[in-house]
């Protein structure tokens, strides 16, 4: 049985920061992240579907490792490098392996608010973590 992202979005981002932290794969891609920059994320889940209220997820990815991920209920109770903004249907398909984080920018399901040269600099890295996202066995509900 998988992790209900709604029910227990805690268990969720942990588990997700695990997966990534034991991948050789994420190690390589995301080595240079962060390093000499704040590269830091703010997930944003705005509503849509079956979630009523915004969710945010705090996650700090650094020279190929996260060094922390958890929810937050205040966006502004962090300091953050980017924020990556999109509502639940596409965050769903996005954790689903449905689209891509870069191809989902592109295609305008999400935003990103910070230096999108970066994004784009390690685009290999964002197709790891959302390749990484897809193997968590996740639950949403209807």
């Amino acid at each position: 049985m998988g992790i209900d992202i709604l029910d227990d979005p805690e268990a969720w981002i942990t588990a997700w920061q695990e997966h990534l932290n034991d991948s050789d794969e994420y190690a390589e891609a995301g080595e240079g992240w962060g390093v000499d920059f704040e590269g830091s994320f703010l997930f944003e889940v705005t509503p849509a579907g079956a979630l009523d209220e915004p969710m945010y997820f705090y996650v700090d990815p650094h020279d190929g490792e996260i060094r922390e991920a958890r929810v937050v209920d205040d966006p502004e109770s962090v300091d953050y490098g980017f924020r990556y903004t999109g509502d639940f249907d596409s965050w769903k398909k996005l954790i689903q392996g449905e689209v891509g984080a870069i191809d989902g920018l592109m295609g305008g399901d999400f935003e990103v608010d910070g230096d999108m040269q970066k994004v784009l600099q390690y685009s290999q890295a964002a197709t790891v973590m959302t390749g990484a996202a897809a193997e968590i066995d996740t639950e949403f509900p209807e």
